[in-house]
């Protein structure tokens, strides 16, 4: 992913054509009608060498004979042609090139642009449409809008269909972008650019393929903190329920579930169709932020009113609130007798507009309500119009959360003009309002678990990893790589993961003799590393009371599997206590490796019934307490998980913890392709593992086995003495790092404040607090000194964080030492191990821009051997570091 060359495609100042022609219909001709009719500024220099002219602009033989070196490059010639092209428009210093050809070598193409840096969009691309830029170097038969929202797609077909489908709607664009091949361009290079784009308020997607996970959710996590990320892939990729095999976790982490899991860790939102794509951006960019997920419903008529409640209740997205005493008290001096005190709110098919205004203002002022759906219905007595007029006041007034639904054809429209034009979300139908509501709801959802302020990890999370190498090692040298029955129980206990004890026996009578020294009742199963799913071959046997009960099970299941799976080699039996819980429920949990996505985790019912109730949530580690929990609400068993009748409730925390555990199992050991922990008992007191299995393979460098977020790195963490002899920990921020650094800002003077953050800054809010202790390791970096304060917490004595570009080209620094710590060498600590992390990422440069009145950072900075000068903003120093 990099942004580099990239405003050559998005604002060049001269375009070549290559290939253009005077054939109509042909793409040159098409290309230079099209940059023509959007008024491009710049040069726009046709090249072909039959032709003196194209559409009445001097033609050049070839791109050596340009009077001027283009930016951008249109090609438009046969395939075989354009690396050739490529090299000679990047000996010009053109900083990219649009192709249009199918059949162009991807491999000769980067070759031939590589020693230029120019910039490849296609082959196969459509072009791009920047409508502020006056460019439309496409070979599109619409241009586009000015607008605010950037469109996106692999697809030609799609963008072409999406102008003509924008153009009786008014729908305006910041750029339209078609990827083509993504031979040069892929998704991520055009998210980092659109995310600095001020004049793109809101990126849509449109997704067929991708090859690249962990750069597409690094550059979606960027862009999607500064402004709505709305995507749709081309055709759901869903296995269909079919026989599972050796683990079931790598059968339940379908490709499309994987990509949800990737959309909603990214903070983006994903839709289905194209026409909800830009229904969705509508909305967000139209509501009013939510609190929550209750919706109250206002309409004058109760069938339409009911409707909304019943696709609310339908939907996993929002809740019918239920009204409270007072809020249904205040409404019920407005209703006439008869009136039924619930949500919806029905006012009467006559309701006049003074009572709507009155009933809205009740909802917006009530606690338990987080949107409010206003619904009309056309009838002769009130105008629509005016219904609207007064509802837009309130909202006005009280900067409610609203989303209008006028039902009607040609008596509607005035009003949602009305809305159209106060700048808030309306709709024709109920469902596709109740939708909105379901847009809005998942967006505040998944832009929540880029600002979740996790609890700590508990203290013993890591302590098994030297046991866990030992045992992945044994696994290694194992055919398979699959873990015998022993070390899967012990690296899971390594981990703190509760797990039934289990003893081996080689023979049937060192089954009898192993069940007696455990105790009755016990379970036997066959021990083979052929056989992935033991029960599947009658190779399980439960709730045996004696020795000879134990005899004679492990010889029938000798038996049953000598038929069902012959060539199977039995190696013995394991015998484990039987587990007695009653109000248990079975869960599983379990590991496996996306293609795309690299290592994922899965969560949902337990059981052997798993491949028929197929309840599951696929996410993305590393996890932490937060998400977790998060994962277990998403799961349709969650409800039974509660108290109902005699049956306590589950422990969900004990839950939510096996999870984290199993997340930092993998973390610390990525040798693990898959796992499967089921059933998982869970209930009043907590978890344990009844059975288990691990397989593992030598690491290698492919998309499947990178994780997609970094984990911590925790290898960069170091001790460190200050001037007066104190120890302190040098370490990358977490995320529960946020109490910690909300006491460090409000233990800084106002002047260090001010030198910090260029401005007045009493405290930091919960979201800015999140933004700077949950970053993305793989383009920032912030490293805190921490200690253990008088109190026993760990305190944060100063910060030192950069924010490197996608290129790795320049990394910006800032840095803050608490202001009773300055003089003890802590800031040039700080400064020199940003130092040496960049040098060993291999970064061109540092940079910081400082207060010229900041003496303290100044001196630091030149101590650290940064160049320091001018800048061109009154007030501001520049300071840069080479670091070669």
């Amino acid at each position: 992913m990099s942004i580099l060359n990239l405003p050559g495609l998005f604002a060049p100042r001269s375009v070549a054509v290559i290939g253009a022609s005077e054939k109509p219909l042909s793409l040159g001709n098409i290309a230079m009608r099209n940059l023509l009719a959007g008024r491009f500024e710049g040069p726009i220099m046709p090249v072909h060498p039959g032709w003196r002219s194209v559409t009445g602009v001097l033609a050049y033989p070839g791109i050596a004979e340009l009077p001027l070196d283009p930016d951008l490059g249109v090609i438009c010639t046969p395939g075989a042609t354009v690396p050739a092209l490529i090299d000679a428009l990047g000996q010009r210093g053109a900083r990219a090139a649009i192709v249009a050809a199918s059949d162009a070598d991807p491999a000769a193409m980067l070759a031939a642009a590589r020693p230029h840096g120019l910039r490849i969009l296609g082959g196969s691309s459509f072009g791009v449409v920047v409508p502020r830029a006056h460019l439309n170097a496409s070979f599109a038969h619409l241009s586009a809008r000015p607008g605010r929202v950037a469109f996106v797609s692999q697809s030609g077909a799609l963008c072409a269909a999406v102008l003509d489908w924008a153009a009786p709607r008014d729908i305006g664009f910041s750029c339209v972008v078609s990827l083509g091949d993504s031979v040069g361009v892929g998704f991520s290079d055009v998210l980092d650019f659109l995310s600095n784009d001020d004049e793109t308020k809101a990126i849509l997607l449109h997704i067929d393929t991708m090859v690249a996970g962990r750069e597409f959710m690094s550059a979606a996590r960027a862009a999607a903190r500064n402004k709505p990320v709305i995507l749709t892939r081309g055709g759901r990729l869903r296995r269909a329920g079919g026989p599972i095999g050796p683990f079931l976790a790598e059968a339940l982490a379908a490709p499309d579930e994987t990509f949800d899991a990737a959309v909603s860790r990214a903070g983006a939102l994903r839709v289905e169709t194209v026409d909800e794509l830009f229904g969705a951006v509508e909305t967000l960019a139209r509501s009013k932020q939510i609190r929550g997920e209750r919706l109250a419903v206002l309409s004058n008529g109760g069938g339409a009113a009911k409707i909304a409640i019943d696709e609310i209740m339908s939907t996993a997205r929002g809740e019918a609130t239920e009204l409270a005493p007072d809020t249904l008290d205040r409404l019920a001096r407005l209703m006439p007798p008869g009136w039924v005190p619930e949500n919806p709110v029905d006012l009467g098919v006559t309701a006049p507009a003074g009572l709507y205004e009155a009933a809205l203002e009740i909802l917006f002022d009530a606690a338990e309500v987080d949107g409010v759906l206003v619904i009309h219905s056309p009838n002769p007595i009130v105008e629509a119009r005016e219904v609207a007029a007064r509802v837009i006041a309130v909202q006005r007034r009280m900067d409610g959360p609203l989303l209008a639904c006028w039902l009607g054809g040609q008596t509607a429209d005035p009003a949602l003009r009305l809305f159209a034009e106060a700048g808030l979300p309306s709709f024709n139908s109920i469902g596709a309002a109740v939708h909105g509501f379901g847009h809005l709801v998942q967006y505040r959802r998944n832009q929540a678990m880029l600002l979740e302020t996790p609890p700590a990890e508990p203290a013993d999370m890591h302590q098994g990893r030297r046991t866990a190498h030992r045992l992945i090692a044994q696994g290694l040298a194992r055919p398979g790589g699959t873990l015998g029955d022993p070390e899967t129980r012990a690296l899971i206990a390594a981990y703190g993961i509760p797990a039934v004890a289990s003893t081996f026996a080689a023979s049937v009578d060192e089954a009898a003799e192993a069940a007696e020294r455990i105790g009755f009742p016990v379970a036997l199963t066959v021990s083979s590393p052929d056989l992935p799913r033991e029960w599947d071959v009658g190779g399980v046997a439960l709730n045996l009371q004696t020795a000879e009960a134990v005899r004679s099970a492990a010889e029938g299941v000798l038996g049953r599997v000598a038929r069902t799976a012959p060539e199977a080699r039995i190696e013995g039996f394991a015998i484990q206590p039987m587990v007695l819980r009653p109000n248990a429920r079975q869960l599983m949990m379990g590991i496996a490796c996306d293609p795309l996505f690299g290592p994922v985790l899965v969560f949902g019912e337990g059981g052997r019934a798993v491949e028929l109730v197929r309840d599951h949530i696929v996410t993305l580690p590393p996890l932490n307490m937060a998400l977790a929990r998060q994962m277990i609400a998403r799961t349709r068993l969650s409800p039974r998980l509660d108290a109902h009748g005699l049956r306590p409730a589950a422990n969900r925390d004990a839950i939510a913890e096996a999870l984290v555990r199993l997340s930092a199992m993998l973390v610390d050991n990525p040798e693990i392709v898959a796992c499967d922990i089921n059933p998982l008992f869970c209930d009043e007191t907590g978890v344990i593992a009844v059975d288990a299995r691990i397989r593992v393979a030598p690491l290698q460098d492919s998309p499947a086995r990178r994780f997609s977020i970094l984990p911590y790195p925790a290898g960069l963490e170091e001790p460190a003495t200050l001037h007066d002899g104190s120890r302190i920990l040098l370490r990358p921020i977490r995320p529960e790092d946020e109490p910690a650094h909300a006491d460090l800002i409000g233990r800084m003077s106002p002047e260090d404040l001010r030198y910090r953050f260029f401005g007045a800054t009493q405290k930091l809010r919960h979201h800015q607090l999140a933004r700077l202790t949950q970053i993305d390791y793989d383009r920032e970096m912030a490293f805190i000194a921490t200690r253990t304060g008088s109190d026993g917490r760990a305190e944060t004595l100063g910060v030192v964080r950069t924010s490197t570009d996608s290129d790795n080209v320049r990394a910006e620094l800032a840095i803050l030492v608490r202001s009773d710590l300055k003089g003890t060498g802590l800031g040039r600590t700080l400064l020199d191990k940003i130092i040496r992390y960049h040098r060993a990422r291999g970064t061109a440069e540092i940079g910081a821009q400082v207060l010229s009145t900041n003496e303290p950072m100044l001196r630091l900075a030149r101590a650290g051997g940064f160049a320091v000068h001018a800048a061109e903003e009154p007030g501001i120093m520049e300071c840069r570091l080479a670091l070669g």
